[in-house]
C-alpha cells in the first residue's frame, strides 16, 4: 500500500474509495467485487491493488477515512471547552448524514459480525476513546470538569446522543411524518450539545 501524501489526494485513489463507499453501504461485503468497484471508478483492479494492496484493505481505508474527521477533533481546539460539544454533535450528523448507512455498517461488523474489519474498527474506536479520556483529563485540570467524571460514561452518553438518531433515521422519519434534514439536525445538535455540556458541568459526582 502506498501512504505517501501525494497519495493523499490522488484522483484515482479518491474515486476509488468513494465507489467503495458506495457499494459496502449498498450490498454485503462478499458481493462486492473489486472489479465491479474499479469500473465505476473508471479505472482498473491494479490500481486497488497500488494503493490498498487488496479488497479489504480498501475496505478498512473506506472506513478510516469516514471516521477520521471525527477522530481528529479530539486532537484539536473544538473540545477546549464543554460547549464544543454542540459543534461536535454537528460534525458528527453532518459526517453520517453524507453516508446514513455508514452507522449500520459499523453495528453489523461489530455487532452481527457481518463483514471483515471487526479488529480495525475496534482499533480506531479504542484510539477514539483513549483520545477522548485525555480530553476529559485535560478539562478536568483546567478546572471545567467535575474531578470525579467517568471518562467511559462521558464517551457512552456522547454516542447514545449521536448513532441513535443515525440508526433509526427512517423510523424517526415516518413517526414525525418529515425529513430530519439538515435544519433538523442543526436543532438536534444544539439541544444535544447544550443537553451534554449541562451533564458535563453538574457539581454532582458521575
Amino acid at each position: 500500500m502506498n501512504n505517501t501524501s501525494e497519495v493523499t489526494h490522488d484522483p484515482v485513489r479518491e474515486r476509488l474509495l468513494k465507489a467503495a463507499l458506495d457499494n459496502f453501504l449498498s450490498d454485503d461485503y462478499h458481493k462486492v467485487t473489486t472489479r465491479l468497484i474499479a469500473e465505476q471508478a473508471d479505472t482498473n483492479i491494479s490500481m486497488i491493488r497500488y494503493y490498498f494492496g487488496n479488497k479489504e484493505g480498501l475496505y478498512e481505508e473506506m472506513i478510516s477515512e469516514t471516521l477520521n474527521p471525527l477522530l481528529k477533533v479530539l486532537d484539536g481546539q473544538m473540545l477546549d471547552s464543554a460547549d464544543g460539544f454542540k459543534d461536535f454533535f454537528l460534525l458528527y450528523y453532518d459526517t453520517m448524514s453524507k453516508q446514513p448507512e455508514f452507522p449500520k455498517l459499523i453495528l453489523k461488523v461489530l455487532a452481527l459480525n457481518q463483514g471483515p474489519g471487526r479488529r480495525f474498527i475496534q482499533q480506531l474506536l479504542e484510539r477514539g476513546r483513549t483520545r477522548a479520556a485525555q480530553k476529559v483529563e485535560s478539562l478536568k485540570s483546567a478546572g471545567q470538569l467535575p474531578v470525579t467524571l467517568d471518562p467511559d460514561i462521558v464517551r457512552m452518553a456522547f454516542v447514545s446522543l449521536a448513532m441513535m438518531p443515525m440508526l433509526l433515521k427512517d423510523i424517526f422519519e415516518e413517526q414525525l411524518g418529515r425529513k430530519m434534514d439538515e435544519g433538523f439536525f442543526q436543532k438536534l445538535a444544539a439541544f444535544n450539545g447544550h443537553l451534554f455540556s449541562a451533564g458535563l458541568t453538574s457539581n454532582k459526582p458521575v
